[in-house]
């Protein structure tokens, strides 16, 4: 099995900045798909941006484009999300997820609730005016 550790999260201002940071662990091939999904409060979980391995194709949400970045952090396992210019919408719980799978040079990965096969606890991130 995997394992995923998120932290960043926290109480920023609007306009401010955070980076997530997603440790995995365990069972980790090359081979796989990672990403950054948030649910706010009586919203379903929703996509912000996905990362493939080897290939490091990336897919953002509309939501996200232009303000968040995903990106590798030192190792192949671990996966950050950079937010500038948050807002109070961005208030959420932040979760990091993984999928085994193999998506070709050029196309970009797709992980769902229900094919996942692994999810982290999650990260708070408050927005307040």
């Amino acid at each position: 099995p995997v394992q995923l550790v998120e932290s960043g999260g926290g109480s920023v201002q609007v306009g401010g900045s955070l980076t997530l940071s997603c440790l995995a662990s365990g069972e980790i091939r090359t081979l796989h798909c990672m990403g950054w999904f948030r649910q706010a409060p009586g919203k379903e979980r929703e996509k912000i941006a996905t990362m493939s391995s080897p290939y490091d194709e990336t897919d953002y949400a509309d939501s996200a484009k232009g303000r968040f970045t995903i990106s590798r952090g030192n190792t192949k396992s671990t996966l950050l999300l950079q937010m500038n210019n948050l807002r109070p919408e961005d208030t959420a719980m932040y979760y990091c997820a993984f999928r085994r799978g193999y998506w070709a040079p050029g196309m970009p990965c797709r992980i769902m609730e229900e094919n996942a096969d692994a999810w982290g606890q999650g990260t708070q991130v408050t927005v307040s005016s």
